[in-house]
């Protein structure tokens, strides 16, 4: 029998993350390497020689680059096959990227709508779909979706956020209904209110940020660091008989 820690152990895989350049995608992909697994960046704004990158050679792990604009239809097939290509095999797909346009929902153009779904649901699901075939082919994989406390819950001024974020959860759901029997294990995370850019606006907001932090029982917002045991654990060994799970890193919030 394996020992506990051995399960945690990545040596060996290949995960491919988007949205790694900074914030949560970041640590994901931290955490990943520091478990032993190489790493496949793929961003908007990703650069060769990034932050990331450096961090990531730092632990003696490969760090291949990707730029891609996510929204972009073609781009993404684009990019999917480039990356079929030019790597052996991806163990573990982690859709982290996403994107959050703020308007109430009678101001909320369907150019917002539109972009906030393509990016956060439809590249997703396609991203899914197209390594996780080669994952049932194998016989094995991890994919992770990066859910949010607003697979829950509505939000305010977020409603194609809200709505693409609930989907994903879904999404979680239904792959794990299909594809845990096949060896791929299709599970998600939701962070609570972490402190990065996408929730700037929300820390800034004195009234808002005091109204948060007054029902997280932990009582602070949380780190992208907070997140990497979770990412580790859902994209190792450890979580075999794990499907279709969501597992809520917020502080307590669910739970008030």
């Amino acid at each position: 029998m394996p020992t506990i820690l051995s399960l945690f152990d990545l040596t060996g895989k290949t995960a491919l993350i988007t949205g790694c350049d900074k914030g949560i995608g970041k640590a994901y992909a931290v955490a990943l390497a520091e478990a032993g697994a190489d790493i496949i960046g793929a961003s908007r704004s990703l650069e060769k020689g990034s932050e990331v990158e450096k961090q990531i050679t730092s632990l003696r792990r490969k760090f291949t680059a990707y730029k891609v604009d996510l929204s972009g239809r073609n781009d993404l097939y684009i990019f999917i096959q480039k990356v079929k290509e030019e790597n052996s095999t991806i163990d573990i797909l982690v859709n982290n990227a996403g994107t959050i346009m703020r308007k109430p929902a009678v101001e909320h153009p369907d150019e917002y709508w539109d972009k906030v779904i393509d990016v956060n649901l439809n590249a997703q699901f396609i991203l899914a779909r197209e390594f996780g075939k080669d994952m049932i082919e194998r016989g094995n994989g991890k994919i992770v979706f990066t859910c949010s406390m607003l697979s829950y819950q509505g939000g305010i001024n977020v409603p194609g956020y809200t709505a693409s974020k609930s989907a994903v959860a879904g999404l979680v759901k239904a792959l794990a209904n299909e594809w845990a029997g096949k060896g791929v294990n299709v599970n998600g995370i939701a962070p609570g209110y972490i402190a990065t850019d996408n929730t700037q606006a929300l820390r800034e907001d004195a009234v808002r940020s005091k109204s948060i932090l007054e029902r997280i029982p932990a009582n602070r917002w949380g780190t992208p660091g907070d997140l990497k045991g979770a990412i580790v654990f859902l994209c190792s060994d450890a979580s075999a008989y794990v499907n279709g799970t969501i597992l809520n890193v917020d502080g307590g919030w669910m739970a008030r």
